[in-house]
C-alpha cells in the first residue's frame, strides 16, 4: 500500500521520525509538493496526508486510487470534504495535539505586549540600561494582568485552556461561543460577541474559520474595543479583516495586536500589518513545539491503523 506525504516539512524538518508511518506502508515523503507536481506524487497512493497542500474538487477527480486523506492540523480546510465524501474518501484531522503550546504562544504575545520584552531586551542590548542615571528604566507603559478582562472568542479546548491560564494569572474572563458549553468552566462568563470586544482588555481568538467567522474583527468591531485593548490571534488569519487592523492601530484606535497567524502565508512584502503600530507577529509557530508536532504526528498514524482496521477515528466527513 503507497502512502504519499505532499509537504512533511513543517511537521518534521529533521528532529523527529516517520517509522511509524513507515510501518503502515509504502511511504513517498516529500518536504514540500507544488500544486502541478499534487497528481504526479499521488498516482497509485491510496493514503494521502496533507498540512497546505490543497487536495480540491479538480485534483481528486484524477486520483481514483485514493480511500484516505490525513490532514496533518486540526484545521481541514484545505481539502474538499464534500467532494470526498462524493468519491467515499475518509479525511480525517488532528484535533487537541497542540492545545498547550497555542495557549504559551498566546501568553507569549500577551506578555510582550503588557510588558514590551522584546523591546526592553533589544534597548539594553543598545547600552541605554548602562547610561541609565537610575537603577532601572523602562520606555513603553507597563501593564499588570490582574484584574483585566480577558475575552475569549471560541470556548473549545483551548478555549477553555486559555480560561484557566488567564485566571492563573488573575483575569477575569468572558467568553462567546455560539453552541456554548453544557459544563462552563468555573468563573467563565457567557456572553454575546459584540460584549467581547466592548467589553474586554484582551481579545484572543479560539475558533474555526468558516463562513460565520470570516472576517468577523472588522472595522465596526475593532471600533467597539477600548482603546487600551490588545487583540490576539492565534487562530486562523482570515478570521480579520487585515486592513482594518493596520488602520485601527496606526491610528491608536486599540492598544496593540499579537499575532501568529495572517490571510495569506507567507505574507507579501507590502502587507499592512508588517508596519502597522505596536503590531507584533509571529510565523505561524503557536502549533510547531517538538512536543505538540511528536503528537501529531503519532496521532496521525493512530488515525491511519484506525482507517486500515475498518474503524473510524477523527473523521471529519459528514
Amino acid at each position: 500500500m503507497r502512502i504519499v506525504v505532499f509537504d512533511g516539512y513543517t511537521s518534521n524538518p529533521g528532529d523527529l521520525s516517520w517509522a511509524e508511518l513507515e510501518k503502515l506502508g509504502d511511504c513517498a515523503i516529500y518536504d514540500r509538493t507544488p500544486c502541478d507536481q499534487i497528481v504526479v506524487r499521488a498516482a497509485g497512493a491510496r493514503i494521502a496526508l496533507t498540512n497546505k497542500t490543497p487536495l480540491m474538487r479538480e485534483t481528486l477527480d484524477r486520483l481514483p486510487e485514493l480511500k484516505y486523506i490525513g490532514v496533518l492540523a486540526t484545521g481541514y480546510n484545505v481539502v474538499d470534504v464534500e467532494a470526498a465524501t462524493q468519491r467515499n474518501i475518509v479525511v480525517t484531522n488532528v484535533p487537541s495535539y497542540g492545545t498547550m503550546s497555542v495557549v504559551q504562544m498566546t501568553f507569549a504575545h500577551l506578555l510582550n505586549l503588557t510588558l514590551h520584552v522584546a523591546e526592553h531586551a533589544q534597548g539594553v542590548a543598545a547600552g541605554r540600561w548602562s547610561s541609565s542615571a537610575d537603577f532601572c528604566y523602562w520606555e513603553y507603559p507597563l501593564v499588570e494582568l490582574d484584574g483585566l478582562t480577558l475575552g475569549l472568542v471560541g470556548l473549545g479546548q483551548i478555549g477553555r485552556a486559555m480560561a484557566q491560564a488567564g485566571q492563573a494569572f488573575g483575569m477575569k474572563v468572558l467568553a462567546y461561543d455560539p453552541m456554548p458549553p453544557q459544563n462552563l468552566p468555573p468563573g467563565v462568563r457567557m456572553v454575546e460577541l459584540d460584549e467581547v470586544f466592548h467589553t474586554s482588555d484582551v481579545v484572543s481568538l479560539h475558533c474555526p474559520l468558516n463562513d460565520s467567522t470570516r472576517y468577523m474583527v472588522n472595522a465596526d468591531r475593532l471600533a467597539r474595543m477600548k482603546p487600551t485593548a490588545f487583540l490576539i490571534n492565534t487562530g486562523r488569519g482570515p478570521l480579520v479583516d487585515e486592513r482594518a487592523l493596520a488602520d485601527a492601530l496606526s491610528a491608536g484606535r486599540i492598544a496593540g495586536a499579537g499575532l501568529d497567524v495572517l490571510a495569506v502565508e507567507p505574507p507579501p512584502t507590502d502587507h499592512p500589518l508588517l508596519r502597522a503600530k505596536n503590531c507584533h507577529i509571529t510565523p505561524h509557530i503557536a502549533w510547531a513545539t517538538k512536543a505538540a508536532r511528536k503528537r501529531l504526528l503519532h496521532e496521525a498514524a493512530e488515525n491511519i491503523r484506525a482507517f486500515l482496521a475498518g474503524g473510524a477515528r477523527n473523521v471529519v466527513n459528514p
